[in-house]
């Protein structure tokens, strides 16, 4: 039988971690914001192993931006998540989307290989209307 412990300060704050978002104090500039987290870490759902990544999210805002500490605490809520990397990528987009209703929103999650297959995600999200600047985020698109 497992003795209950105590939850740390930090397992806490990851279970008690909800994105926020700040304004944006200059909407109607577009640029370009850039983060990388390199110490991602979710479950496979089918076995149970480890899966690390970098995250890469790369956003053009609107009127609100994403407050950086929440973000972290919310990355490293995966760490114990049973999800696969494209349904991860897919859901921190989506999570994202949902909060910053950014005017374009790209998220990588850059795994590492396992079984001698490298993956790495690319998931994206374009306002409607929103034609994205090819000096602040050139994307290759066939066109």
């Amino acid at each position: 039988m497992t003795e209950a412990r105590e939850k740390k300060y930090g397992e806490l704050a990851i279970e008690q971690c909800r994105l926020e978002a700040w304004e944006n104090s200059y909407p109607e500039r577009d640029y370009l914001i850039a983060l990388s987290m390199p110490e991602f870490t979710c479950l496979c759902p089918r076995s149970g192993f480890p899966d690390f990544a970098t995250i890469n999210i790369r956003y053009i805002p609107d009127r609100k931006v994403v407050e950086l500490k929440s973000l972290k605490l919310y990355i490293n809520g995966y760490r114990g998540q049973y999800i696969s990397h494209e349904n991860a990528v897919n859901k921190i987009l989506t999570d994202l989307v949902d909060l910053l209703d950014p005017r374009w929103m790209e998220v990588v999650g850059d795994f590492s290989v396992r079984g001698n297959i490298k993956t790495v995600i690319t998931a994206t999200h374009t306002c409607p209307g929103f034609v994205v600047p090819r000096d602040v985020c050139p994307v290759s698109r066939a066109e």
